[in-house]
């Protein structure tokens, strides 16, 4: 394994070259996306930008002739678009999704005529929900037939899709077989121009709470004749991949969550500095100022936590992703919501202003986030995923099944991860979850480093009391008996804490192979306590007073940058 500073350069660039196009009139200047969102219209010359900054290129895999070779790229580069607008990277970022599908199937030769459309600049949408059934995809009433002088025709509606009116191209989840079920769907990549005139329509935009902007509607198919070439896979296999590729595109969406965290808390921390309370000192020096920034701050880190170490996951624990990306796409998107309610509270009504007001940019920020934790799956459909591995997740849990080289290789950041081999994905894990299988080792590590650093000595007593609760959470898991269709409401929030020890056990791990020997500690005891508290587990004063501490990373940090485990761990050299 080699450090990867080709991945750092790559980021760097990409950011800076967006920081230069959000000047007054260009085309990600604030002013002009807010006036698009009061519009409802499509950010195009935004979206525009992004491609020629060649960030298509990074949806294609380079053995398609495009730039993705780690998932981890992918993600700083959509967290970068959507520090600056969240429609902007929810409408250009969908096209990993529609193409995915492509990727997974294997052949070579759609694969690659997709990913010279997609470096050309082609839109490509992904049609898998449908009116009256939502993310019940077994539901699904669109209808593929055998056209009788070859080919396949298509009927059926698919509505609430993203880009489906822009796109070139739609990746179709349709019915091939009467009887249905998990054998009964394939999936087409549809190319509209190739379709005759008339067979498909495009119902009007759907208004939208948030990401006002972008092109949510759907297609409706009139016995649309697809050529055989269509098929992705084999007739059948609809199902099996499209939940492989959620694996993926559900781990990515932390990246859009994160960004919109990081946009959100700087917004919110240079409001208190530069708000003057009523005895005129800046909001920030109150006592419970500073400790709501703190726990944000917390919050937000444990979230990139999760978010880091699930995305190099997919590279590195892939067998293990329908548990990984079930937690990511379940908490990341939850804990920055209650992040930026919490920050709401703080900002009191210049939180809700409009986008005409200098503090504007934080209610369309609120407003635009709460869709993420929809995309892709909801929390609950996330939830209802882990709950399905809880027996097979506590007798690993148990039994200490632990890929070690794995493990080690998600949490090592700074670290080339291996190549993705797209066939160890599996729509169950046989192995349970190395993250927290290796808690106990990583606690028995922390403890003895403890023997040589003092400051470690309060670490250690959190990650102990997270050690119990995972523990118990654990045993709790595995007494839990249920009917199919019947999931008492009690694993729905064992699901939430599962999600919760994860996230922290995500911070450890990072702490421990992420940084140096003798790395700053204040992080990771804020996110412990974070945790611990959230948990509902007993967390005394002196030891909440870290989140102060990180109140004090978030206030000093330089002008327009964000507070980024990325910049508290190890350096690439």
């Amino acid at each position: 394994m080699t450090v990867a500073a080709p991945t750092v350069g790559t980021v760097d660039r990409f950011t800076r070259h967006l920081h230069r196009l959000t000047g007054p009139g260009l085309a990600l200047d604030a002013g002009e996306l807010a006036a698009l969102d009061r519009a409802d219209a499509f950010p195009a010359d935004a979206c525009r930008a992004l491609d020629e900054a060649g960030l298509p290129r990074h949806y294609v895999p380079t053995e398609h002739g495009g730039a993705l070779d780690d998932f981890g790229v992918v993600m700083r580069l959509l967290r970068a678009v959507s520090r600056i607008d969240l429609t902007v990277a929810a409408a250009h970022g969908k096209t990993y999704l529609g193409a995915v599908s492509t990727w997974l199937a294997g052949a070579e030769e759609p694969a690659r005529r997709l990913a010279r459309r997609i470096t050309d600049g082609e839109v490509v949408s992904c049609a898998l929900t449908e009116r009256h059934h939502g993310s019940d995809l077994l539901a699904g009433e669109v209808v593929a037939r055998p056209a009788a002088d070859g080919g396949w025709l298509l009927d059926g509606e698919k509505w609430l899709i993203n880009n489906a009116t822009r796109a070139g191209l739609v990746t179709v989840l349709a019915r091939t077989d009467d009887a249905g079920g998990p054998r009964g769907f394939s999936l087409f990549l549809v190319d509209k121009a190739r379709l005759a005139p008339g067979t498909y329509t495009c119902p009007p935009k759907v208004p939208t709470y948030g990401i006002r902007g972008a092109d949510i509607s759907g297609i409706a198919l009139h016995g649309a004749r697809v050529p055989a070439d269509a098929l992705i896979g084999r007739p059948g296999q609809g199902v099996e991949i499209i939940v492989k590729a959620l694996h993926i595109t559900r781990t990515c969406c932390a990246a859009m969550s994160l960004g919109a965290g990081d946009h959100a808390l700087a917004l919110a921390a240079d409001f208190a500095a530069g708000h003057p309370a009523d005895d005129g000192t800046p909001l920030a020096r109150r006592p419970h100022v500073r400790r709501e920034l703190g726990e944000a701050t917390a919050g937000l880190l444990l979230a990139e936590a999760t978010g880091l170490v699930a995305v190099r996951a997919l590279h590195s624990l892939t067998g293990e992703m329908s548990v990984l990306s079930a937690v990511a796409k379940a908490y990341v998107p939850a804990q920055i919501d209650a992040l930026i309610a919490r920050l709401l509270h703080l900002l009191g009504p210049h939180g809700l202003l409009g986008p005409g007001d200098p503090h504007g940019q934080f209610a369309k920020a609120e407003r635009d986030h709460r869709i993420i934790g929809i995309f892709d799956g909801s929390s609950l459909v996330n939830r209802s995923a882990l709950i399905e591995q809880f027996p097979r997740l506590a007798r690993g849990y148990r039994k200490g099944r632990v890929d070690a080289a794995g493990l080690a290789e998600a949490t090592s950041p700074h670290i080339r991860p291996r190549p993705f081999a797209p066939a160890a994905l599996s729509l169950l894990s046989t192995t349970g979850n190395s993250l927290l299988a290796g808690l106990p080792d990583a606690v028995a590590e922390l403890r003895e480093r403890a023997r040589h650093r003092g400051d470690l000595d309060a670490p250690a007593a959190l990650a102990t009391r997270l050690l119990d609760a995972t523990g118990r959470l654990h045993e709790a898991m595995a007494a839990v008996r249920f009917p199919p269709r019947a999931v008492p409401a009690e694993a729905f929030d064992l699901a939430e804490r599962y999600e919760l020890c994860c996230a922290a056990a995500c911070a450890l791990h990072l702490w421990l192979r992420g940084g140096p020997a003798d790395g700053d500690v204040t992080w990771l005891r804020g996110c412990l306590v974070k945790a611990l508290t959230d948990l509902g587990e007993p967390v005394e004063d002196d030891e909440a007073a870290v989140l102060d501490d990180l109140a004090g990373l978030l206030l000093d940090r330089p002008s327009g940058s964000f507070v980024s485990l990325l910049d508290r761990l190890e350096s690439p050299s």
